[in-house]
């Protein structure tokens, strides 16, 4: 089958033939149709210290698909050939003390898709009939190709109460702009999301924001006095992995306020815990999906309304994937789709 390939320590990707998996009794064979370029697939490409760390070569890579089914083992059942369906990313061992809790998402043994095991820029993907999300026919095959990244952007969204609430986002990545449409769906009073990157800002309009506001240029304090707010946002969503952004929130943050992190900060980053203390805020790290709360949650916002068709920009054939890196790579793209149906 062809496969999009990491196949030696270093930056670049290619396309290559390796053989197709074939599932075990506990599995499922999966055609994929299209999948979606993620943050992770961008470092591994560029081979940054994380990727270094963390990626054995040769490995196929990708996490973010949707497919039909066409095995299954001898042990699954209520899942079938011909079926439409998403998975969870994350494989977990069902035995730890989260696990059994219902605390999957926090399992400290959990396997990527894509990461430490083949992935999902292929012709074919194998997983366990645990990892198998059966897709919804209202949903359209595009947006079931982001569900792993709208899972984190719903899981962050949710964790607080927001509605009649004013919500800031640092950051207006893919994940970023779907939380703004989320809080919005969700009934918050307004939402900000701040970046310096014009597109991406632009991107945040369409995606419902209030207002999308280049820090760079323009001033958030301002930017309350404009909407009518008195003593700062009530939650804050913290996805752009900045320091800086994270200490701008904490500066305009209501007293009591809550503020939900996604975004990955470097380990040296510091933060000035008096303010946090005195404010009496409350900050909670995010990870991943809800397995498989989450997967709910965001099957019933889509068929209710929510729409992420503006975050989904490009298209291109699977052949095609160095231009679509390359384009996720210059910051002027929202969601990429990869086709693998021909």
């Amino acid at each position: 089958m062809r496969a999009i390939v990491k196949e030696a320590r270093g930056p670049g990707l290619v396309m290559k033939e390796v053989p197709a998996p074939a599932p075990g009794p506990d599995d499922v064979l999966i055609r994929v149709l299209k999948s979606s370029i993620c943050g992770t697939d961008v470092h591994i490409d560029t081979w940054d210290a994380w990727a270094a760390k963390t990626i054995e070569p040769p490995l196929v890579i990708g996490h973010e698909f949707v497919g039909e089914i066409v095995e299954v083992g001898s042990h699954v059942s209520g899942l079938k050939p011909g079926e439409i369906v998403s998975g969870e990313g994350h494989l977990v061992c069902g035995k730890c003390r989260n696990c059994l809790r219902g605390r999957m998402h926090m399992c400290p043994h959990t396997r990527g898709v894509g990461v430490n095991r083949p992935g999902a820029f292929a012709d074919y993907l194998c997983l366990p009939k645990t990892n198998v999300w059966v897709v919804s026919p209202q949903i359209p095959l595009q947006v079931a190709s982001c569900f792993d990244p709208l899972g984190n952007a719903v899981h962050t969204a949710t964790t607080f109460d927001v509605l009649g609430e004013d919500v800031l986002i640092t950051g207006a990545g893919p994940i970023g702009c779907m939380s703004a449409a989320i809080c919005r769906h969700a009934g918050a009073r307004s939402v900000v999301v701040t970046d310096v990157n014009p597109c991406r800002l632009e991107l945040a309009r369409k995606m419902g924001a209030t207002v999308a506001l280049d820090v760079s240029k323009e001033s958030l304090l301002e930017t309350e006095t404009f909407l009518g707010m008195k003593e700062g946002f009530d939650v804050g969503l913290e996805m752009s992995g900045s320091p800086r952004a994270l200490s701008q929130m904490i500066d305009v943050m209501f007293a009591g306020g809550r503020i939900a992190l996604l975004g990955i900060l470097p380990p040296d980053a510091s933060v000035d815990w008096t303010r946090i203390i005195f404010k009496g805020l409350t900050l909670k790290g995010i990870y991943g999906r809800k397995m498989y709360e989450t997967w709910y949650k965001m099957s019933v916002l889509l068929k209710s309304g929510l729409s992420i068709d503006p975050i989904i920009t490009h298209t291109f054939p699977a052949e095609s994937f160095r231009e679509a890196f390359d384009l996720m790579e210059s910051g002027q793209s929202g969601k990429i789709i990869l086709e693998w149906n021909g």
